[in-house]
């Protein structure tokens, strides 16, 4: 641990002892420590990929929008849609002849009620079908009700009766689920598929806990109360469509991640454009591409992942809980991620011939090319590296807020990173740096805004601190490069 490391590291232990002092009754909560950690393990992730492009001797400010963007297409590859296991899309519907042209009728047949919804004119009907015939590739349905008007958008979904149901008793101490008796089997229902509950004006949608298939009925349980609920109304049910498995969209989302990385890094040594331009031209770029592609609507995660990818941002490895239940302990999932994303990038920095091309880079490009070092290879490294980490970061973050506002998620985000770099020791000239600084770094700007929190400062002045803090990290830089080269030069003579 160097002398700037470890006087940052200094810092933060009193700033800790202050906050331990002043504000005993809140810092020193579990929870409030918690949640600190984690804010510092996500931050963290990102400090260290933007610490390999400031060593090398550029900059990255597009870290705030890859977060944004990364974040917008893990919700789009994760995405899922609930659609009826029996139906079809409409290519027309016929006011006059009372019949509807399906493209693929799924399991509908003579004297089925189905339920005609999202068309542009006549957005719900429940219709029986008295006759099916086929022209082409399409199905032809004859209803026995008129429609009110002519249209060509919707679709139908094939209706269930209800046989009868069970309400059970959601505020019990121990909740028993209501089940609902349908009349058809249907063995392929199943757990986390959904079922529509329609009746008179009531419309209802709940998850499917369990689904049991008896003769010609289904029983179905349900994780919500059913209300009103009874035999006068009809079911659908819903199946569960998930775009991508939970591996293919974090290696989707990577894989991008990665590429927009290359292309920092070709624009840069290729194009010869400066660091600056390139990632502040990405920077706008990333944000509006996200906006564009979910139509600016905030995205977000539900339920779906509750028990599996949601816990690697809002899980965490409980340590203790107070016996009476008000305060607790528990190390976040997120800090593993920084922990495991630390060790790596310090093996590569300290303990390989690329992470020491990387520093010679950074003090002097001209030399390091003389020196045989393909310097290209290694600021396009830098810029990957730089990108991946954003790309983690922005699932973290996805995750842990569970849902992804393109026009704010991520804003700022960079500065949060270079502060901490720059904290950490990573000089903005560079060829300097380490990872454990960029740690220590991230953790005191935590802390701070930890501190802004506590001792009640208007979160107005965030953004004032941050400015100052990097300004006194780059004031005390610049000093002690001017008291080594003053020592340098009485040595010399």
């Amino acid at each position: 641990m160097n002398a700037k490391v470890l006087g940052i590291f200094l810092l933060l232990v009193a700033l800790c002892a202050f906050l331990s002092f002043y504000t005993p009754d809140s810092f020193l909560k579990g929870n409030n420590i918690e949640n600190l950690i984690r804010r510092t393990s996500m931050y963290g992730v990102l400090g260290i990929g933007v610490a390999f492009v400031i060593i090398t001797g550029g900059i990255d400010l597009a870290i705030g929008s890859l977060v944004c963007l990364s974040g917008c297409l893990l919700a789009l590859f994760l995405g899922v849609d609930y659609l009826p296991f029996d139906g079809g899309e409409i290519t027309q519907v016929s006011s006059t002849n009372k019949t509807v042209i399906v493209s693929d009728a799924y399991g509908i047949e003579v004297g089925d009620t189905i339920r005609y919804y999202g068309g542009r004119r006549a957005k719900n009907a429940l219709l029986t079908v008295n006759k099916i015939t086929s022209d082409g590739g399409s199905t032809i349905l004859a209803v026995d009700e008129e429609i009110s008007r002519d249209d060509t958008t919707g679709k139908v979904a094939k209706m269930l009766r209800i046989a009868s149901v069970d309400a059970g008793d959601m505020d019990a101490e121990t909740p028993v689920y209501p089940t609902v008796v349908l009349n058809g089997a249907h063995s392929e229902l199943a757990k986390r598929d959904q079922i529509w509950f329609l009746g008179g004006r009531g419309l209802k949608q709940l998850r499917i806990v369990s689904a049991e298939v008896s003769g010609e009925t289904t029983k179905v349980t349900v994780d919500d109360s059913v209300g009103k609920l009874d035999a006068s109304w009809t079911a659908v049910p819903l199946e569960r469509k998930q775009r991508f498995s939970i591996p293919v969209a974090l290696a989707l989302v990577l894989g991008i991640a990665l590429a927009l990385g290359w292309l920092h890094g070709v624009l840069v040594t290729t194009l010869k454009l400066q660091p600056f331009v390139v990632t502040l031209c990405g920077l706008l770029f990333y944000r509006g591409i996200s906006r564009w592609m979910v139509d600016d609507a905030t995205m977000g995660f539900g339920a779906e992942y509750e028990g599996n990818l949601s816990l690697l941002g809002t899980g965490k490895l409980p340590i203790w809980t107070a016996a009476d239940g008000s305060d607790s302990f528990g190390i976040p999932y997120p800090f593993f991620v920084m922990l495991i994303c630390a060790i790596v990038a310090a093996i590569f920095l300290n303990k390989t011939i690329w992470g020491r091309y990387m520093l010679a880079l950074g003090r002097n490009e001209d030399a390091a090319r003389y020196s045989g070092i393909n310097t290209n290879r290694m600021t396009l490294m830098a810029y990957v590296i730089s990108t991946l980490m954003a790309a983690v970061g922005g699932i973290l973050f996805a995750l842990d807020s569970n849902s992804v506002a393109p026009s704010s998620f991520g804003n700022f985000f960079e500065l949060y990173a270079i502060a901490a770099a720059v904290l950490g020791g990573c000089s903005l000239r560079g060829g300097e740096g380490g990872i454990l600084g960029v740690v220590v770094g991230t953790a005191l700007m935590q802390t701070l805004y930890n501190l802004i929190v506590l001792v009640k400062i208007s979160d107005k002045l965030e953004f004032a601190i941050i400015g100052a803090v990097i300004l006194v990290g780059v004031i005390a830089d610049e000093l002690v490069k001017r008291v080594a080269a003053r020592r340098r030069a009485a040595i010399k003579t």
